[in-house]
Order: structure tokens, then sequence, then C-alpha cells
């Protein structure tokens, strides 16, 4: 509301199902003036501060919810959570108070959004005591109240209140209503009339227009259940008072300007006849809005009250005429109004199911991030870290990533409630106990990493089957006392098992998930003692004549680096695989999955699976991959379409991390090298400072992107090799103008789907950003990737915002 309420009570009684909240209070506490006990943010809200307006103002308001306020300087939303009694499908009244009273010292009014669930309420920004109100019907059983953090100071609030109200009180449809005016119309004895008086705690404003006459009784208003007084609960004190205009000829007549013009207003109208008129007389009169937008005609009786609600009306210049009929040649009559202005909901709130689920993962692991607050995926902007949501009718949770969030105890069965969870990473924590088998009943789940944690017991079957069925990837490197084996021992054996998982989604990207088994070779001294470091191989180790025997006598080349040649093999069983020839300075690595290796006075080698298809290079029509770090994180320094392999099924594992660096520790962020690496794949920042970090594997991934979606290699060079130029200086200009059907790999012909392919432009421009800082995540980058899939199917999400600020208040004419 815009306006300054200098509010006063009698003392009231406290109604079941009434929440009190004094923001930033220090203890629990009943309001002297009206007897209603409110209470502390704890339990309400787990993040923001406590503070008391400054001591230069604190006396100028006599409430005492209005000496305190709790103001978020961290986080972008904050959100107070109300749990009534009655629950879901019910109407409530929703008031937050605010007054800044210079508690900060800065003199400086904050401006912030206010949001109820997951809708746009209001923008609050004013120096004096004020309250927004809003009737509200509950989607679910909890009521969340959002403060938003916009750019424009820290975000605070004085009070919070939730009143319980009749259902057909107030006609909601499927929105909402907020308050912009409530008058008492008339002399009364108070400045402001609310519970007791009003069972509601609705506060009404006495208000007198000047150029209106007076009238008021001290009569019984007929509050009995045959009017509509009973239902709408108006106290009998608000409606003793009126005001009426000058003489039966002339028309009440209010006007207030809308701040949009689209904006639609209902406007409740209460009527009484407190004048007893002669035998015979009835005050009658037409009430019309916006040229009859709305019009009515009311007769009165003697005490009886009538409430009149208009139909939704607009305009720039809203204006109501109560004008009489002359029957009775009595002036019209005016004993109370509320205008309210309609908040459409736009957005729809994420499933409860979904929701009820997080909120209990959340509680377990005692997650705290600043973004788990208010709705899991709605608005989009305010998706919690760490989930990826559809948005469909309803949202859904799509993928969730608690990596190294220090979660502890078992896995908890309430995952098994996001039915449309596609991506589940939980490793690196210290999670025990055994993998529940409700996993199985997440029947989207694509892929689980799992590695990295303390769990037991065996992997149930019906997810051993999915792996089988190639409907599920999962990850267990690190879980020591895992059983892997089929069936497991009877006494598990300490070995450290290496198990390579890759993942693949068709589409126009195929998105590669990988596990990082990097197994490392130095000189011939430390590979002969690798006996004694725990090195262990799926199979025996393989001799030198073995070697040669299913090479064929090194017959067949398929590769070569700097660790050495490649050869084409046979095992005895039909396995297909590759032999890599080790020099005694190698110290290459691969992600492939190692069957074996030679380890003699004349040889050494790595006995590995053989990938069939080369390497991404040779197949740029629409592939893509990830990386997923060690712990401490590894970064691969030489990440390009030549270093990722592809097998029969175009699955993809990257190879050679010679280059490749690991952080000393979990905490550490880079490391201090001298640059290498590939021309047209180096991050610009990396060669120029010498300090490596997560974010130039980001860049190359980028420079990758370009290479899958133009088919062109990172620096293309003219026919006769005398110039050359990176990718990104022939594609910058082209994405400038807009021009998509140039940039693409033209083997496609032209058969692509032009929102997935910006939105992939879109992410591998963000991953080339000229400065680390501004890169993303790879994580991030990987969902961005998945949802630029989703996007022809589901239409893309916009949240749209509802502006319902109160306009100037009503003036006669």
């Amino acid at each position: 509301m815009n306006l300054f309420h200098r509010v006063f009570f009698f003392p009231p009684l406290n109604l079941q199902g009434f929440i009190s909240i004094d923001c930033g209070a220090s203890n629990a506490y009943i309001e002297e003036k009206n007897s209603i006990t409110y209470e502390m943010d704890e339990g309400f809200i787990d993040s923001g501060k406590n503070m008391q307006v400054s001591t230069e103002v604190i006396y100028q308001n006599v409430l005492q919810l209005a000496k305190n306020l709790r103001s978020f300087p961290n986080g972008t939303r904050n959100c107070y959570t109300l749990r009534p009694d009655q629950g879901k499908n019910n109407t409530y009244l929703i008031r937050a108070s605010f007054w800044y009273g210079n508690y900060d010292g800065k003199n400086q009014t904050p401006s912030f959004d206010l949001y109820i669930d997951v809708n746009y309420w209001t923008t609050v920004s004013y120096w004096k005591y004020i309250y927004e109100e809003i009737m509200y019907v509950s989607q679910a059983n909890d009521i969340q109240v959002c403060l938003v953090n916009t750019g424009n100071g820290v975000p605070f609030i004085s009070a919070l209140e939730l009143r319980p109200l009749d259902d057909d009180m107030y006609q909601l449809g499927s929105g909402a209503l907020q308050l912009n005016w409530r008058h008492d119309i008339g002399l009364s004895l108070k400045n402001y009339i609310r519970h007791p008086v009003d069972v509601y705690d609705r506060n009404w404003l006495a208000l007198n227009y000047d150029f209106w006459f007076i009238l008021n009784t001290t009569s019984a208003i007929d509050l009995s259940g045959d009017n509509d007084a009973y239902k709408y609960k108006i106290p009998g004190e608000v409606l003793q008072t009126a005001q009426s205009s000058m003489n039966a000829s002339s028309p009440m007549s209010l006007k207030w300007t809308s701040s949009i013009s689209t904006k639609k207003w209902i406007v409740y109208f209460y009527f009484v006849e407190i004048e007893r008129l002669p035998d015979g007389l009835q005050r009658e009169f037409t009430i019309s809005i916006n040229d009859n937008q709305f019009k009515k005609t009311v007769s009165l009786e003697y005490l009886k009250p009538v409430v009149v609600i208009s139909t939704p009306v607009t305009g720039s210049l809203i204006s109501f005429s109560i004008e009489s009929t002359n029957k009775s040649g009595h002036p019209p009559i005016l004993n109370a109004v509320e205008y309210y202005t309609i908040g459409d909901l736009p957005n729809v709130p994420t499933a409860q199911d979904d929701v009820k689920a997080i909120n209990t993962i959340k509680a377990t692991y005692h997650i705290k991030r600043e973004s788990w607050q208010g709705d899991p995926c709605v608005p989009s902007n305010f998706t919690w870290e760490g989930l990826n949501c559809s948005y469909g009718n309803p949202p859904k949770i799509i993928s969730l990533k608690l990596s190294s969030s220090n979660l502890t105890g078992d896995i908890v069965s309430s995952l098994s409630y996001l039915s449309r969870l596609e991506y589940l990473d939980l490793s690196n924590n210290q999670l025990t106990g055994a993998i529940p088998e409700t996993l199985v009943e997440l029947p989207h789940l694509r892929f689980l990493n799992l590695s990295g944690n303390n769990l037991i017991g065996s992997v149930p079957e019906v997810l051993k089957k999915r792996v089988l069925d190639k409907t599920l990837n999962i990850s267990l490197t690190g879980n020591v006392a895992l059983c892997l084996a089929d069936p497991c021992p009877q006494k598990k054996k300490k070995h450290d098992i290496l198990i390579p998982v890759v993942a693949s989604i068709s589409g126009f990207f195929v998105i590669l998930f990988g596990v990082l088994a990097l197994v490392w070779f130095s000189k011939r001294r430390q590979i002969a003692e690798s006996s004694k470091r725990t090195l262990r191989l799926k199979n025996r180790p393989f001799k030198h004549g073995e070697v040669s025997r299913i090479t064929g006598n090194f017959r067949r080349v398929i590769g070569e680096g700097g660790f050495g040649k490649v050869y084409l093999g046979t095992l005895d069983n039909g396995t297909i695989v590759a032999v890599k020839m080790l020099s005694e300075s190698s110290k290459q690595g691969n992600l492939v999955s190692l069957l074996g290796y030679c380890d003699d006075s004349k040889l050494m080698a790595l006995i590995y699976e053989y990938m069939a298809n080369g390497n991404l290079r040779q197949h740029l029509s629409g592939l893509d991959y990830l990386h997923n770090g060690c712990k401490p994180a590894i970064i691969h320094r030489d990440l390009k379409t030549t270093n990722i392999l592809l097998n029969e099924d175009f699955q993809a594992k990257i190879a050679d991390f010679g280059l490749s660096r690991a952080f000393a520790t979990e905490n550490d962020s880079y490391v201090s090298t001298c640059p290498a690496g590939t021309p047209g794949y180096l991050d610009p920042e990396f060669q120029s400072s010498g300090n490596l970090n997560k974010k130039s594997d980001v860049y190359s991934f980028g420079i990758v992107l370009f290479e899958l979606i133009t088919g062109r290699p990172a620096i293309m060079r003219s026919r006769d090799g005398s110039a050359s130029m990176h990718i990104l200086e022939w594609l910058s200009p082209i994405v400038e103008r807009g021009d998509i059907q140039s940039i693409m790999d033209p083997r496609l012909q032209g058969e692509f789907d032009i929102n997935s392919a910006w939105k992939a432009v879109e992410i591998a421009m963000s991953c080339t950003r000229p400065m680390a800082i501004q890169r993303p995540d790879i994580n991030h980058a990987l969902a961005e990737l998945k949802e630029s899939l989703r996007s022809t199917s589901n239409g893309s999400f916009k949240m749209t915002s509802l502006e319902l600020h109160s306009d100037n208040a009503p003036m006669a004419r």
C-alpha cells in the first residue's frame, strides 16, 4: 500500500490459524495493543540477520513489530516458509510489513522484489512504514514469501502475518487479489479498525472526503445470516459510519490513475442505510465504473448491509460513480470500500512430490546452500544450485548434483520420489551403507555416479540388469568395500578396482559422461615396483611373446603419439584390443578400459579396449563429450578432438593425459605450470599467466564444441598453407550477424533444429570467453547442452513478472 499507516488497535484475542512473525525479534511476545502473540523468525527461515531500526526514529512507531527487522545481505532469494494448519487449496490473507528506519545508518532506502511462492508479488521501495497485503489460495501445504535482491540495496522485512479466510469471501479464481486500499468511510473514533473487531484481522483505515457529508449511527447493524455482511463478516463498527453526496442530484465520484492500463481492478463496495427514512422510501442508486464496464443498481433497507462486487475493469484511468435514482429523493451513500488488483499467477510451482523429496534430502544431509530456498525449480533464474529441471506442467527435477557436498549416512530413499530424475551425482562424499534397490524406481535415470564414497554390500541385481540393458550407466570407483563381482565372494579381498564408465545420449549432440580412471606409468623402475604400490589390473600380466603373438608380430599400426605406437591385436577369446607401446620416458594415460599390461625386460605395453571408430576429429557430424575430474581435480591441458576415441557404438573415452596436472589438494583452484598443449585449443589466459585451472579445460571444451557444430578445425588453413585463421576469428562475425546457416556443418545439409543449434553456439561462446572467470563450470555447460536437446519438444520457458504495484489513492471529484 502506498500509504503511511498510523495504526492504533483495540486489544484483540488470538484466532486459531493465525501466524504472526515479528521479523528480527529476539524473543516471542504478546503485542499489548492487540494481544496477538508474535513469534521470532526461527523455524520460518534460516538465513538473514536480526537488526533494529535507528534509535533516532525507533519511537516514531508505536508497534513493537516495527522496531525490529531482518535483513538479507547474502543470497539472491531468501524465503520464509509458512505452514498454515488449514493446508493447501484454502484462502489466506498474507501481510508483509516494512519499515527501513535507517537501520544500517546509510539513509538509503533499498528497493527489492517480493514473491509469493513462485510468482512476483510487488516491488518494495519505501522509507515510511508500509505493508503489502494479498488474498491468496495456496497450491501446496507450505506458502513461501520470498525477498529477491535486484541489485538496488539489501532486502529486509519487519513483520509477516497470515490469516485464514472463508473460501467464498473473495473471488480469486486461479489468481490472487492484491490489496491497494481498504477504507472505512466516514468519521470514526479510531484511525484504524482491526482484530478483534474484524475477526479476519483486516485493517480498515478511516477516511473522510472533504466534499461529502458524514453520517453515523449508534444503532446495531444487522449482521445476521440472511444478508451479505454475515458472509463477509464486515465489522458493524465499520458499517456504522458513512458519507453521502451533498444532494440527490449530486453523484459520489472517485477516480485514480493506473500505472498499467491492462491491470485488472476489482472493487468491493459496502453499503448500509444508517438513516431512518420516512415510511415507504428507500435509498436507491446506480454504481457504474469506467463508462459502464460495470453497472449495478442497489436499493437499501434500514440497517441491512449490502455488498456489491464489481466485475474486473481496466484502463489507464479508473473512475466510478454512485448516482441516485431519485426514487427516495436522498443522495447516494458509501460505508466502506476495498480496492484490489488481480494477480494472474503465470508460473507453475515444481511438482509437490519433487519438492517434498528434495526438502527431505536437504534436511537429512543438512545441506546449507544459499540458493536452496523457495521453490527448487521456479522461477528458472532462481533454480537451486546443483539442480536442473524440466519445465512442463508442473516442472520436475531431472538432474541432481551433490558431488563433494560432505554428505554422510545412507543414500536416502526419498531420492526415488524424484520420478523424472535422469542424472544423479553423489560422488566424493562420505556415504555409507548399501546401494538401495529403490533407485530402480527412477525409470528415467541414465547416469548414476556413486564413486568416491564408503558404500558396502553388492550392487542390486535390478541395477546390474539396467547396466546390461544399456539403459543405465553407473560409476562406483573408490568404494573399496563394495562388491563388484557376480556372485560376491564370502570375504572380499582389498583391491583397488578401476571401472571406467561411459554413457551416451543421442540427439543433435551425443553427450558423453566418463569417470577418470587415470593410470600413470613413468620410468621402468617405477613400473617394476608397481606391484608394491597396489597397481591392480583386471587380467594377468602379459609376457613379451604373448604381446607379439596377439598383435601378429606388431603388424598393424593404428595410432602413434609421444608415448610410442599403438598396434591392433586380438586376444585368444576373440576380443579385439589396442596395444600401446610405452617408451621409458612416457607418462601418458588413458580413460579407456585397461585389460592388461606387459612389463618385462624387453617390453613395456598396455593392452586396452579397441576403439573401433577412431577419434572424434574423424567423425564431426554431431558428437560431444564431457570429462569428469578426480579428487583432487585433474586438468587435462590438451583437450581436443583427436584425443577423444570412439568405439563401435560411438561411445567416447578420453586419451593422452601426458600433459595433465592434478591439484595438490582438494582446495586448490589453480596450478602454476609452463603453458603447453595444442595450438588452437589453448586457453589465452593460461598462455599469458601460466596459471592453470579447470576453466582452461572449459575453453578447450568450447573449441571442441565449435568443431562439432561447424565441422571445421580449430586452426583453419588456406589450401596452400600460406595463411591460417583461428575458428573464433572466423565464427564471431557470423554469430554477430545471426547467420546460423553459415555456421553449421554443411554435411548436415540444413537438417537441424535452429533453436538447439543457437543454444549450442551460445554455450560454446560462453566456454570460450577470454577470461576464465567469465566461463561456466563444465557441469553447467553439460546441463545447458542437455537442455538444448529438450528445447524442441518441450518449448522454451520464460518467466513473466506481474506488475502489481499500488497506484495513487482514489480522489473524490
